[in-house]
């Protein structure tokens, strides 16, 4: 069936409901918009689906919700798990708690438990619960630090930890069996009634996850003593962060948090920003000024779904820099292993893991505590299947885990990336500079002069629609099929291509342990690489550029040439 019949067919599929035929009549003289919604349905991967929030299947709407949350329903019962039921959460994006109540309902209707939060939590807050409440899965609606047009479905398995690849495919499979008419919702007095819809409420989780964040404080003494001086602007751009980042560093002792206030309260608009990710500078236009103004000395952060923390830090002339993913995840790992060694909880067999974009210089501070390094794919799932399989062989003990998409996390009851813990670690790494009479900025450039100076930079492209996806298709095929003997002069001594897990060089084909994805990765002469991959969330094709020379200026001037040179590959 061809887009615009499955246009016409939602007319008539849905035409008692008066908004949804108003929309998308709105839309009937637009061959690209109906084309656009209508071409394909919204895809659902290991990250959940993510969309457009607009009537259609290409979008996110209440009726894509209850079908994939029935498609979720049915794999549940399958692996015999149901009877735990779902943990749902939301965040502040429009029409959150609108999704977020229909897939409790929906679930209902299908027999399944769900355990639906009474205001919007943060994603760790829901990884949390699931662990915590014993559920089978956990659902949460956000699109992370996407645009305020944008919404979207994550689901969590029963580690607490996304879905992984083959349990993403079973959902699916399921989800595409099902027709729109078969999943319907219960009614919310019948389901609370029958006992299939709780609402949890602050007490149930939220205390003991605070109680958990503040466990893994590394220096309470430290926080004690210097977190009344400290002084810290944050801003949880208008989202889930500003209660449990605000409530965790207080009861800690940590007096001096000003809040942005224009940021302050939850508003799916976001209003104050173009789009609220931490990790564009633009974030902290409103929190820097702040900063000055209260005398502060560290900026930091979290998105609407607060996984994800920013950080701007001052130097010794009083200057701000805002920090780089792969900086912060430095800082803070260093911070963690560093606090360890000091304090004597530095185990033998400890572990660190990062996604395989993210940078080196990790590696190489991890190495001089005696901590093995881990790469796996991007998408922190990967990370808390690490954790998970370290917990049941006890092989390894995890210290710390990052992406360079501003993600991290140093515990283990939370199986995501976690801007609450995050902002303590923070916190403590910024008491930690006090007390040496320095600053975060100078601790980051004190790992530099002894590490090597890495230089990171991330090229985005858009390419939306469906012509966009073909052509990213067209790009990854054409660089297997063609892949550059060199770049900005550099060699490439060897491809990683893990959408056929092998990495090629000339001494040979070696296979690859990680699953398969659409990444290829060029390993470069004096320890420089370049990666290519589509977004898995976004119409997007990312390249991330790395090089690693003697000086800052060095690495930075290499870095621009590589940067000019790759570009070329997503032409």
């Amino acid at each position: 069936m061809g887009y615009r019949e499955e246009y016409e067919k939602w007319l008539s599929m849905f035409k008692d409901d008066a908004a949804t035929v108003e929309e998308l009549e709105s839309i009937r003289g637009n061959e690209k918009e109906i084309e656009d919604r209508f071409y394909t349905e919204l895809s659902f991967g290991t990250a959940g689906m993510r969309g457009v929030i607009g009537m259609g299947m290409n979008r996110m709407n209440i009726y894509n919700v209850q079908r994939a949350t029935k498609g979720l329903a049915l794999y549940l019962k399958a692996e015999g798990i149901s009877e735990r039921g779902v943990a749902i959460a939301y965040d502040s994006r429009h029409f959150s708690d609108v999704f977020a109540k229909a897939a409790a309902l929906t679930l209902a209707a299908n027999d399944v438990k769900a355990y639906l939060f009474d205001a919007l939590r943060p994603v760790p807050v829901l990884s949390y619960a699931v662990r915590h409440l014993n559920a089978a899965a956990g659902i949460v609606i956000t699109a992370s630090h996407n645009p305020p047009q944008y919404n979207g479905y994550k689901v969590y398995a029963e580690d607490g930890a996304q879905l992984g690849p083959e349990a993403a495919t079973a959902v699916t499979n399921y989800i595409r069996s099902l027709t729109y008419p078969e999943c319907q919702p219960m009614d919310e007095a019948e389901a609370l009634e029958k006992g299939l819809l709780k609402i949890i409420g602050n007490a149930e989780v939220d205390d003991d996850y605070i109680a958990m964040i503040k466990q893994l404080s590394l220096r309470p003494e430290l926080l004690k003593k210097e977190g009344p001086n400290l002084r810290i602007v944050y801003t949880p751009l208008h989202g889930s962060g500003n209660v449990p980042v605000r409530r965790m560093l207080k009861e800690l002792g940590v007096s001096h948090v000003t809040v942005v206030k224009e940021q302050e309260m939850p508003d799916g608009s976001f209003p104050t920003v173009t789009a609220p990710n931490p990790e564009d500078p633009a974030a902290f236009k409103l929190a820097i000024p702040l900063a000055d103004e209260v005398g502060a000395t560290v900026v930091f952060g979290t998105d609407p779904d607060c996984d994800r923390m920013g950080v701007a830090v001052r130097d010794q002339q009083g200057v701000f820099h805002t920090l780089t993913g792969n900086q912060i995840g430095c800082l803070l790992l260093h911070h963690v292993l560093e606090s360890r060694k000091l304090n004597g909880t530095l185990p033998k067999n400890g572990a660190a893991v990062k996604s395989i974009v993210s940078t080196e210089m990790a590696r190489a501070i991890a190495a001089d505590y005696g901590v093995t390094f881990f790469d796996v794919l991007t998408g922190f799932k990967f990370i808390g299947e690490k954790i998970q399989q370290f917990s049941e062989t006890g092989e390894y003990t995890f210290l710390f885990g990052f992406e360079e998409s501003f993600g991290y996390l140093s515990g283990t009851s939370v199986r995501d990336k976690d801007g609450v813990n995050a902002s303590l670690l923070l916190t403590e790494a910024a008491c930690t500079a006090m007390s040496n009479h320095t600053t975060l900025y100078d601790e980051l450039q004190e790992l530099y002069k002894k590490y090597g100076y890495y230089t990171e930079k991330v090229i985005s492209v858009t390419l939306p629609g469906k012509d966009g996806v073909a052509k990213m298709k067209g790009i990854m095929s054409g660089l297997r099929e063609h892949a550059p003997a060199e770049l900005a002069g550099l060699k490439v001594i060897a491809v990683r291509d893990y959408l056929k897990g092998e990495r090629t060089a000339a001494d040979g084909v070696t296979k690859l342990t990680t699953p398969p994805s659409d990444v290829l990765y060029f390993e470069l002469e004096d320890n420089n690489w370049v990666c290519i991959r589509p977004s898995g969330t976004e119409p997007k094709i990312k390249l991330y550029v790395n090089t690693k020379a003697a000086t800052a200026e060095a690495s930075a001037e290499l870095n621009k040439k590589l940067a000019e040179s790759s570009q070329a590959l997503m032409a």
